[in-house]
Parts: C-alpha cells; sequence; structure tokens
C-alpha cells in the first residue's frame, strides 16, 4: 500500500491571527506586562502558553477598571466600542490599548457604523455567540439582526420590509461559510434586490475553504487541525465531510489515534491519498507535532513513507522569477511584510512598490490588501524571500498599454519625471514616455508645469520586446477640442451667454476660450468708452461673461460682446438729460468746424464754432483748449445717429438779456 499526502495551499495562522499573536508575544519578549480581552485566538495551546507566560485572560468589561500599568491586546476577533471606551478611561493609570482586531474585522466595524448612522437596517449572516460578531454589533447604532443561513435571512428580510420602510445594509462575519454565503446572495437578490451587500468574507477565509474543498475531492483521508471553539475550523471540517467520507477533527498531535486513522483506511485500497488542511487559528508548530505522530503511525502502512518529506513537498514552492500572491501583514513608511504562503517571511522595499519618490509605503499598500508579486531573491537559511511589486505591476500594466492601443483607449497617469525631450508618465505602475511634442497643447506650454499632475493620454507607439511604450497627451487635448467644437457648434445660438477665459490680446481685440472654441471680442465691443487697446479693459487669464454677436459657421469664427446693453451711455444720457437741459462739460478735442465736450462718460457733444460765443469766432482755439470746463446748452439730440449739439452762444446771450431785462 503506497501513501500520498498533501497538505492545502492555503493552511495555518492566517495573517491576522498571526498578526494578534505576534503582538502578545513582542510585547512579552520586551519585558512588558500584558492581558488579552478574550482569548487571543481560539486555539487552546496557543491561550495556554500565554498563560504560562504570564498572560492573563479578561472575560468581563468590569475587569478592564480595575487595571493599571499593563498593555490590553485585543482578540483578533475585535471588540465593541464600549471596550476600548473602558481601555482609554485607564490611560491616566498606565493602561494602553493594543489593538490586535484583524483588518478585515475592523473594515466590518468601520462599514455597520457608517450605515446604522446612515439610518441603514444592519443585518449581519454569520454566529451570534461568536465574538467577531458580538464585537461588530457594538459598533451598531441600534441592534442588528443577525442570521445564521439563508432560511432566518429570509425570514427577517420579509419582516424589515413588512414594517419599515428603511434601507438594508447586509455584511457576513469573516468566517462565513461561502457556500451558504452564496445561498444567501439568491434570497437577498428575491427578497431584497435594492439591499446595499458588503461581502466582508475574508478573502483567507475563501481561499481556504475553496483549497479544502479541492483537496477533500481527492482524498481517502482528512485530516482538519484546529481548536474545537474555532469557528473558521469547524466550517473546514464541515466543508471537508461534505467532499471526503473519512475526516477527523484535531486540535493537536494528542486527538490522534493509530486505530482510528488505521480503520478509516482500511478498504481504500493500494493507493491512499490523505490531505491535510488547519484552520487560520493553527500556529505552525502544532501542524509539526500532528506530522511527528502521522509518520509514526503511517510507518504501519508504507515502510517507505516519510511524512515530513511528504509535507515539505506538499507545501507551496517557491523560486526567483516565481509569481506570487501575498497578503500585507504589517507596513511601515519604507517596507511592507508579506505572507506568501510558504515557510518564508516577504518583504517589499519602497523601490520595489512604487517608482514615485514622493510616495511611503504606506501609501501604496495596507495591511490586508492582497498583492501580485515577483520573487527577486531568496534566502533560505535567514527564510526571507525579497519581492516586487512594481515588476507585477509593469507586466500586468504594460499588457494593458498593448491592449489599449488596439483599442484607441485613454489612460490616465501621473506625470513623475520631465526628462530630455518630454515626460514620464506613470500609470498603473507602468512608465510611459510622453515626447515634448505630444505633451501639451501647444508648443510655448512648458513641461515642467505637468510634473505630478494627473493627465489623459493614449498610446502611440509600443515596442513589445522592449517593453516600451509613448504616449500623447496632445491627442487626447484635440480630441477633446474637437468634441468641444462639434458639441458647441451643433447648439450655439446668437445671443448664447458663456463665461470664458482670456487667452490672447491684439491690438484689434481680446480672444476668449468658450471652452475648446476660441471667438475673438474686437475693440470696439469691449468697452463703451474710447480705448487705445484692449489691454485697458481685460489681460490674459481673465474669466470674463461674453455674448455671442455673430456667427460664421463655415470659416468656425464667432464674435462676441463683452459690453453690457445697461452699461450703455446712451441709454444712461437719454433716460437724464433732455433738449434745453444746461451742463457742465469738458471739451475733448478741437476741430476746425468746433469743439466737442464730454457730457457723461462716453457720451461727446458737438459745440460748433459759431455756438461757442455770442461774438465771431475764426479759429476755435482762441475761445477753448482742451480740458477746459464749460457750461452749454443742449440744444438738439439724435439717439438714433448718436449726435448731440450744445451751445454756449445762447447760454451768453440769454444771460445778456437778463442782464438788459434787470437795468
Amino acid at each position: 500500500m503506497k501513501v500520498q499526502i498533501k497538505v492545502a495551499d492555503k493552511a495555518g495562522f492566517c495573517f491576522g491571527v498571526d498578526r494578534a499573536v505576534k503582538m502578545v508575544y513582542n510585547i512579552l519578549n520586551s519585558g512588558g506586562k500584558t492581558v488579552t480581552y478574550g482569548e487571543i485566538i481560539h486555539n487552546p495551546n496557543v491561550v495556554e502558553d500565554l498563560r504560562k507566560k504570564g498572560v492573563r485572560v479578561l472575560e468581563k468589561p468590569e475587569e478592564i477598571d480595575g487595571l493599571e500599568n499593563v498593555s490590553v491586546v485585543i482578540r483578533s476577533h475585535g471588540v465593541g466600542r464600549d471596550i476600548y471606551r473602558r481601555i482609554e478611561s485607564r490611560r491616566e493609570h498606565g493602561v494602553v490599548c493594543c489593538d490586535g482586531t484583524c483588518p478585515f474585522v475592523a473594515r466590518i466595524h468601520d462599514i455597520v457604523s457608517e450605515k446604522s448612522e446612515e439610518g441603514y437596517e444592519i443585518v449581519i449572516l454569520g454566529d451570534k455567540n461568536h465574538p467577531e460578531v458580538q464585537g461588530i454589533v457594538g459598533f451598531c447604532k441600534k441592534m442588528p439582526i443577525i442570521c445564521s443561513d439563508d432560511s432566518e435571512l429570509c425570514e427577517n428580510l420579509k419582516k424589515i420590509l413588512r414594517n419599515s420602510k428603511k434601507k438594508v445594509a447586509i455584511t457576513a462575519q469573516t468566517t462565513y461559510n461561502i457556500t451558504m454565503w452564496e445561498k444567501c446572495g439568491r434570497v437577498i437578490s428575491e427578497e431584497c434586490p435594492d439591499a446595499e451587500v458588503f461581502n466582508t468574507i475574508c478573502s483567507a477565509t475563501a481561499e481556504r475553504q475553496r483549497s479544502a474543498v479541492s483537496l477533500a475531492e481527492s482524498s481517502d483521508l482528512m485530516i482538519v487541525i484546529g481548536g474545537k471553539h474555532s469557528s473558521n475550523t469547524a466550517k473546514l471540517f464541515d466543508i471537508c465531510r461534505k467532499h471526503c467520507d473519512a475526516c477527523i477533527l484535531v486540535s493537536d498531535a494528542g486527538g490522534l489515534s493509530e486505530d482510528s486513522i488505521l480503520s478509516q483506511l482500511r478498504g481504500t485500497g493500494e493507493n491512499i491519498a490523505v490531505g491535510i488542511t488547519a484552520g487560520a487559528s493553527t500556529p505552525a508548530y502544532i501542524i509539526k507535532e500532528v506530522q511527528n505522530q502521522m509518520s509514526e503511525i503511517l510507518k504501519n502502512v508504507d515502510e517507505d513513507f516519510n511524512f515530513e518529506e511528504a509535507l515539505d513537498a506538499s507545501f507551496k514552492k517557491i523560486y526567483t522569477g516565481n509569481r506570487v500572491k501575498g497578503y500585507i501583514t504589517a507596513v511601515n513608511n519604507t517596507e511592507a511584510t508579506v505572507d506568501v504562503g510558504t515557510k518564508h517571511t516577504g518583504y517589499i522595499a519602497l523601490s520595489e512598490l512604487t517608482d514615485d519618490p514622493s510616495l511611503k509605503a504606506s501609501d501604496v499598500v495596507k495591511v490586508g490588501d492582497e498583492v501580485d508579486l515577483i520573487v527577486i531573491k531568496i534566502n533560505d537559511a535567514d527564510g526571507i524571500v525579497q519581492l516586487s511589486k512594481k515588476k507585477v505591476d509593469a507586466m500586468v500594466g504594460f499588457d494593458n498599454l498593448v491592449k489599449a492601443k488596439a483599442e484607441d483607449k485613454i489612460l490616465e497617469g501621473v506625470v513623475t519625471n520631465v526628462v530630455k525631450g518630454g515626460v514620464i508618465v506613470v500609470s498603473e505602475g507602468t512608465r510611459v514616455f510622453i515626447p515634448a511634442s505630444q505633451a501639451t497643447a501647444r508648443r510655448d506650454e512648458k513641461l515642467e508645469a505637468l510634473l505630478k499632475k494627473n493627465v489623459k493620454f493614449k498610446i502611440i507607439e509600443i515596442n513589445e520586446q522592449k517593453m516600451k511604450a509613448v504616449g500623447s497627451i496632445k491627442a487626447v487635448l484635440s480630441a477633446e477640442k474637437d468634441a468641444a467644437r462639434e458639441k458647441f457648434w451643433a447648439s450655439v445660438q446668437i445671443g448664447d451667454k458663456f463665461k470664458g477665459e482670456v487667452k490672447s490680446i491684439t491690438n484689434y481685440g481680446a480672444f476668449v476660450d468658450l471652452g475648446g472654441i476660441d471667438g475673438m471680442v474686437h475693440i470696439s465691443e469691449l468697452s463703451w468708452d474710447r480705448i487705445k487697446h484692449p489691454s485697458e479693459v481685460v489681460k490674459v487669464g481673465d474669466v470674463i461673461e461674453v455674448f455671442v454677436k455673430d456667427l460664421d459657421k463655415e470659416n468656425n469664427r464667432i464674435s462676441l460682446g463683452y459690453k453690457k446693453d445697461e452699461d450703455n451711455p446712451w441709454v444712461k444720457f437719454a433716460n437724464s438729460y433732455n433738449v434745453g437741459d444746461v451742463v457742465d462739460a469738458e471739451v475733448v478735442s478741437i476741430t476746425p468746424f468746433g469743439a466737442f465736450a464730454q457730457i457723461i462718460p462716453g457720451i461727446d457733444g458737438l459745440i460748433h464754432i459759431s455756438q461757442l460765443a455770442n461774438k465771431r469766432v475764426t479759429n476755435v482755439k482762441d475761445v477753448v483748449s482742451v480740458g477746459d470746463k464749460v457750461k452749454a446748452k443742449i440744444t438738439e439730440i439724435d439717439v438714433e445717429k448718436k449726435r448731440i449739439s450744445m451751445s454756449i452762444r445762447e447760454l451768453l446771450e440769454e444771460e445778456g438779456t437778463t442782464e438788459e431785462a434787470a437795468e
């Protein structure tokens, strides 16, 4: 009889559990005093080892109230808000909170907290007695509805919809059964399709369950290792029993019985397949103890069988250049620590996370992220593997660039460098060179102005052998301008008003950008006053409101107006002055036939040479000069022709008559 053994791809500590356990041991190793709120994980061996090292387990909130000079580690399952408040209240007594909550669980806390504040009815799929679920409840504004399966969910959704018009948000315990989750999904789509559903099952849990199913289907015997109170271990065991007739659940090597194992293997044939999986709360040393015990037992079946070699052979292999998936377990400013499912500890240096010098490692990844990586160096002696996210991003990103060119797709990226002849844009972790001629809409624009900015671009050239790509920002800008122009001309009408930026100024007018379309305001349309240059009214960069005066669609020309009718000085004049009124005016120009005097800004009247004095005048300059203030009588108004006649002579004659009458 020959025995083959295989360990599930995902077995043993998940990163969340590993993080919490290491937190406690690190405090102990540094000489600190610590307690845990609840068992740090559902594994009696680990809990007992910590107890021997002096770690006390708190079971009730009231136990926190008397603590002094101690670190309280929150278990990986998380706790409610009230526990955090109690710990915080003891800060003055030297009590420190060390949060070991799994990041996936903390995400659920954030979801239910936000949604319950928004008035949602919260539904949690899970075990109401499990500490993780109890912790989630502690972040809800009011008591949520907890359902263990699809039938309970269906019943409760009907009650909610019958008695309340509230919106519904549905989440799940991180270790919830995937198959049951799928059943619940069908119930939700039928009973409450408008519900906001958050799939919060831990990706590691999901992969662990899928891996267990695959292994159980091809095994004659499945051994599941984990604590008897561990929810995810219990689910693993249930899953394995559905796909393998012979299943054994043990918490450690002491649970293995030679008689029971051999009896399970009888009648299975000449070639026996044994599968092993372990819950997230199972440390590596317990798997090792089970390994040694199994090695002894299986010698009675196959003398040539070496369990340790088989176990090692079944572990995930890793080599330089290998592409792997990993979970971020810790991150700081300069590097990230990764669980890649092997015996190694994985590290990603900042330089292998990003090309952006302004970013820290914590800006790129966070604890709990699942990332694709490439192995760049292995040190088996130290159990360390160096990894690169940037290389994978570049590979995936380059494939996307090739596809984007084929589809003429617009991409987005950040300009990270200005180099000789152009700029470098990083998009999805991949560098793209943009030549200077393709970087801006106009040649006079500075490339430095693009640095650190988000830009849109198209791929115009690909070299697959060298994995290099050339892009064009200008192509996108031109396309956007063409689209805007087409849309503009399809709808624009004379009289339409726009707000636009003054882009340039000439001697005869100002050009205004209406959103990809330029129109011109002639100098005569800028002001009701006489001006010598448009810069007297506007400057480049000003945002002004204009209106369309005329359109030439054949030549794509737009004439714009800026001065407003309500500011028309002729309107103001007509509303305030009449023939016969005496006005104070200022001489603004002199001609051989008379003098023009300004009545109000923008309105000049002519004082004919014959009306300058009560005597004959042969030279206007003998009577008035530019700048003189004069008093004159309005003798004629022609608004249509914009003409005003005035007379000083009539006033003088009237004054003379008055004087004669007085004598």
